[in-house]
């Protein structure tokens, strides 16, 4: 067997913001397997700032995995165990390449074409006007909850904007998420909470930044709403850890993207303590090409979670791979009319 790995740069159509600043392109990697004239594909989605394996030693250890991938799926997935995107990547490729084809690694309903994922639709933090447009689009595309970004842009102005949805969609029409990506102060966490409580919101995502367990302990118990961990996830390695986590703060959702938390069989460790402590959760891309979404989706449906998922970033990028992947009515859809097109395989 033969394994390659190859970087690609990802153009934004549009600057995005969140919390952390404005995205313009987002660097990902693939890495390629070859045996027996056959290819296979996997996709190490990192974030940078982000991913707790944005390291200096990242492309070293990519190319380590390559040399090293007569070791197999199991044996590298425990020594790439802080590098949970190259996990991913691995796992990812080794499926792809013991499929029918690189980028039918689960068939199922979904990629046949006669079920759909629900997925939200995702508002990026701009200025208020910007904000305002996406969420009129996303309406009038049939989308039955939306997540917004917020705490970048002034917090009245972002009460202004949940007030405008509110005042024209009942929260049985419309169901709100947001994610503030830590941005809230520990000590102002509360008091945003509770004023954002009057839009009858679904739930906020990692309201305050991680580490400070203590603090989102006390929010998951006293918040008005529900609280759903994200970047609290990330970095934790273990599956003792992971109970710790979740047995001390006691969240009421995880949010789980496989690229952060070691693809596949990192994501169904969590999955299956989160139903053990009956917390839900649901499966969201971490802005991956269509590459790694395909993957994330492909396995998501076979979890059979009917909550909407965050799986709707395909296109976000000037130079993405044309897929099957088409989204419709607020629904992820595995449209089989369509091809692929990547060079990579």
């Amino acid at each position: 067997m033969k394994a390659t790995y190859h970087k690609h740069l990802l153009h934004f159509k549009r600057p995005s913001g969140t919390s952390r600043g404005v995205l313009t392109d987002k660097e990902t990697w693939f890495i390629v397997l070859e045996q027996d004239g056959k290819k296979g594909i996997g996709e190490c989605g990192i974030l940078r700032g982000l991913s707790c394996d944005d390291r200096l030693d990242y492309e070293e250890k990519l190319s380590w995995t390559c040399v090293n991938i007569h070791l197999g799926k199991e044996v590298l997935w425990e020594a790439l165990i802080e590098f949970p995107s190259i996990q991913f990547g691995v796992e990812m490729a080794f499926q792809s390449l013991d499929s029918e084809t690189p980028f039918l690694l689960f068939p199922s309903e979904f990629t046949e074409g006669q079920q759909s994922i629900p997925i939200n639709g995702l508002i990026w933090m701009g200025e208020e006007a910007f904000m305002k447009e996406q969420i009129e689009e996303k309406l009038a595309a049939g989308f039955q909850c939306v997540k917004l970004k917020i705490g970048a842009i002034d917090f009245e102005k972002e009460l202004q904007l949940l007030r405008y949805i509110r005042a024209n969609f009942s929260p049985e029409q419309i169901e709100i998420r947001v994610d503030a990506n830590g941005a809230f102060n520990v000590n102002e966490a509360l008091n945003k909470l509770i004023q954002l409580s009057e839009f009858e919101l679904h739930s906020i995502e990692q309201p305050i930044q991680k580490s400070n367990t203590d603090r989102m302990s006390e929010l998951c118990k006293t918040a008005p709403f529900p609280i759903a961990l994200d970047e609290e996830l990330i970095g934790v390695f273990s599956l003792a850890e992971k109970e710790a986590l979740l047995q001390k703060i006691k969240p009421q959702y995880i949010i789980l993207k496989p690229s952060f938390v070691g693809g596949f069989r990192g994501t169904q460790e969590w999955i299956t303590l989160a139903e053990k402590h009956q917390i839900g959760w649901w499966i969201t891309s971490a802005l991956e090409s269509n590459i790694g979404l395909n993957a994330i989706a492909q396995w998501t449906f076979l979890q059979h979670n009917s909550m909407p998922q965050g799986l709707g970033t395909g296109a976000l990028y000037t130079n993405n791979f044309d897929c099957p992947l088409a989204v419709a009515q607020g629904q992820l859809w595995y449209n089989t009319d369509l091809d692929w097109d990547c060079n990579l395989v």
